[in-house]
């Protein structure tokens, strides 16, 4: 049996601010709510990704404290930058099919431009 979890998205101008961990809305920049469901597999994923990305990082600071050679100390940075970029790709991916057919379908098209500023602020 598949369960989804719904959040809702919020938007207000300017500024994007999460609400704490544990309640599912966020704020974004428009000033309109939606709710959506994602799949908890892939909400999982996502998180064992981010987790272990964080590791990774923490490993390539201590490869700096320990004064490591500065090429070995790019090369896995380079890997830790392409480890949150997946993740990143895997969030865009789970948007669009989920919140943002939700909010299409809705008429909402403000999540739309929500959608645009996030890309452009997550490719800078």
């Amino acid at each position: 049996m598949e369960t989804k979890t719904e959040h809702k998205h919020g938007h207000v101008h300017e500024e994007h601010v999460h609400v704490p961990a544990g309640n599912s809305e966020h704020i974004g920049h428009i000033g309109h709510l939606h709710s959506h469901t994602h799949d908890p597999d892939e909400i999982k994923a996502i998180t064992n990704r981010l987790a272990k990305a964080a590791g990774h990082l923490e490993a390539v600071k201590r490869m700096v404290e320990d004064g490591r050679d500065c090429s070995e100390v790019l090369v896995q940075l380079a890997a830790v930058k392409a480890a949150i970029n997946n993740a990143g790709k895997e969030i865009l991916k789970e948007h669009i099919s989920h919140c943002m057919v939700e909010a299409v379908q809705s008429g909402d098209m403000a999540a739309v431009e929500e959608l645009n500023h996030a890309i452009d602020q997550f490719m800078k």
